[in-house]
């Protein structure tokens, strides 16, 4: 019920029911609830209780093992088994080689399996976890497909959490909805798209370019709307919360634009810095540390001066996430609105660097490996229950999971899946069915 709840994505509304259920299962059995020889069940129980920051030593899969060390052949032919097997392994951190080696086998024998059908398990639902693991994915996304799906359980609960869900999705839509015309009416009277001619009109990502020469009319415009926009939000914190932000989100505002500047000037000479350096910049130049110091204080967090010199520093939560966001940017093939492709990218500076070693394929699959790596980080950080609320913690998860969707490009150069991502959140409502 527990998962149903998540996958519905309306966990919102039970959070205080989920920490009391998970909880009371982490602490009555620990290990020991995990000496079960259903595969399913386990790995269930893992990921459940590592989302919601509960640790569970990667060890109660070694059960799972033969005498030579190898997972069992008999599992092949558990698919739930698998399918949810590699669900758990989502949340692997670093230095967990039997998750490793569970990652491997499971993902192996599923893509086996993806052509066909058994029992009520289809080969596209197996292609649906191996693409899209719930963990990496955005909870309204996934629930979308659910509420949308022609199914109606045996369990009366099942049916009733759906119908819920399906309110919950309508409600919410139509929220976005307000949200949007809210940013657009300020985007036009900001008139930002007037006067940059040479960026995207779009609220949400206006701000790609900057200027090395001086301070011209629309920068000055662009600082007047960056100082009003800080001045707003720390007003609002310091009114509900009692703590004043502002150095804070002038601090990272300005480590964000000197990020910018660092990278105009490097693609004005035409010059590639190394790898590591310019991943070290472009975890900046993401704008993923400017959104999450927002985000903390918004969340009502830096109580504390030592939990402001902390986000202050871009911790590992952060840049880890920022760095799946930069490397999977860099590993789309689109050439975006007023550029010539000359933009850079960490694949571009690998290569250059091992010019003559690396073939593209070879550096496209260390960044893949790269990635993984972030994850992993991210996956501990969220874990580590001392340094952020998990409140905070999902925050970074979601813009992680967002990430996919935003740089997944077809080969006609579009977003296929972000696109229809969009319009199912703010055009597509649910039907619903009457069940009283």
């Amino acid at each position: 019920m527990t998962d149903a709840i998540l996958r519905l994505g309306i966990d919102h509304h039970f959070q205080h029911e989920i920490e009391q259920v998970l909880q009371r299962h982490y602490m009555l059995s620990g290990d020991k609830g995990f000496h079960n020889s259903d595969l399913r069940e386990v790995s269930l129980r893992f990921r459940l209780l590592r989302q919601e920051g509960y640790f569970v030593p990667a060890g109660v899969f070694n059960r799972f093992k033969d005498r030579e060390g190898s997972f069992r052949h008999e599992l092949c032919r558990d698919i739930k088994g698998l399918i949810e097997l590699y669900e758990a392994l989502q949340l692997e951190i670093d230095g967990e080689h039997v998750l490793d080696e569970a990652r491997e086998f499971s993902s192996d024998t599923l893509k086996k399996w993806k052509n066909i059908k058994v029992g009520h398990i289809s080969g596209s639902a197996i292609i649906n976890t191996l693409d899209q693991p719930f963990h990496k994915s955005l909870s309204r996304l996934t629930a979308r497909k659910l509420l949308t799906t022609d199914f109606r359980g045996t369990n009366g609960w099942i049916n009733i959490l759906r119908d819920v869900a399906k309110m919950d999705f309508n409600l919410l839509q139509s929220l976005n909805q307000k949200e949007i015309a809210h940013v657009s009416n300020w985007w036009e009277q900001l008139g930002l798209a007037k006067e940059l001619r040479f960026a995207r009109d779009r609220p949400v990502k206006w701000w790609d370019y900057g200027a090395c020469d001086g301070l011209p009319d629309y920068m000055k415009l662009c600082f007047k709307a960056l100082h009003d926009i800080t001045n707003e939000i720390s007003q609002k914190v310091h009114k509900k919360y009692g703590r004043n932000p502002i150095n804070s989100l002038k601090k990272a505002w300005s480590t964000l634009l000197k990020a910018f500047l660092v990278e105009a000037r490097w693609f004005a000479s035409g010059k590639f810095p190394k790898a590591n350096e310019y991943l070290e910049n472009g975890i900046i130049s993401s704008g993923v540390h400017i959104v999450l110091v927002h985000i903390f204080f918004l969340l009502g967090l830096g109580s504390t001066d030592r939990d402001v010199e902390i986000i202050d520093n871009n911790p590992p939560i952060i840049s880890a996430t920022a760095a799946i966001l930069r490397l999977w940017d860099d590993l789309g093939s689109a050439k975006d609105e007023n550029q010539d492709g000359h933009d850079g990218s960490y694949v571009d500076c690998y290569m250059k660097e091992n010019q003559g070693i690396i073939e593209v394929e070879s550096a496209r699959q260390h960044v893949i490996d790269m990635i993984s790596d972030a994850w992993k980080v991210l996956n501990q950080q969220s874990l580590s229950r001392e340094s952020f609320p998990m409140t905070f913690c999902k925050a970074s998860l979601n813009i992680a999971r967002m990430v996919p969707l935003m740089y997944s490009y077809d080969k006609n150069q579009r977003l296929p899946s972000l696109d229809e991502y969009m319009k199912s959140l703010l055009y597509q409502s649910v039907p619903m069915e009457t069940i009283f």
